[in-house]
């Protein structure tokens, strides 16, 4: 089932999400209707906190990248342990903030422990195209968004385009739920 991605300005995504456990009501459901929106949206990652839930979960599809093989993997109760190498810039976007992309510093290796959909441990180092977009999905369950890493006068010159996501002033081709508009589309 694809449902509405929440719009910038919505408290959920500033939350610092919480740790689930393997009694998470319905998790492989919700992962599935994780897996279905993102696709839906044409997106390469998606965080729980952009369909409206305060949970340490995400999931990353990177085939959309067709320079790197792909990378596909659910992600529950992340923790990045490590960052390292030289930040290079990515011109990156986000499903909760449509129309909007800006070039974002990350560094390009990371390495990560989380549970998988089955609830196995890993812990692994992950590099390129894949890492920077765990490190963009995990910023959600952080948080956290990209425009927090821009500068403030690039923020200051977004700040009407970030205002009319939030009143649902854009176009998407995929449900939204907006913080300060009453209904979805």
């Amino acid at each position: 089932m694809k449902l509405p991605i929440v719009a910038y300005g919505d408290p959920v995504l500033k939350k610092v999400c919480v740790d689930i456990d393997e009694t998470y009501p319905d998790l492989q459901q919700l992962i599935n209707n994780m897996w279905d929106t993102m696709y839906n949206a044409s997106g390469v990652g998606l965080a729980a906190p952009q369909i409206g839930l305060a949970i340490r979960l995400f999931i990353v599809d990177t085939k959309a990248d067709e320079e790197e093989e792909v990378f596909k993997k659910v992600f529950i109760n992340a923790q990045i342990l490590e960052e390292t190498g030289e930040a290079w810039a990515f011109n990156e976007g986000c499903l909760s903030i449509p129309e909007v992309r800006e070039d974002v510093m990350r560094k390009p290796n990371i390495l990560i422990r989380y549970y998988d959909e089955h609830w196995k441990l890993h812990e692994e180092k992950i590099t390129g195209f894949a890492a920077r977009v765990i490190q963009h999905e995990y910023d959600h369950i952080e948080g956290k968004l990209f425009t927090d890493k821009l500068s403030l006068l690039r923020k200051q010159m977004l700040k009407s385009k970030l205002d009319n996501i939030s009143k649902g002033n854009v176009h998407t081709d995929y449900k939204m739920r907006f913080p300060r508009q009453n209904k979805r589309r």
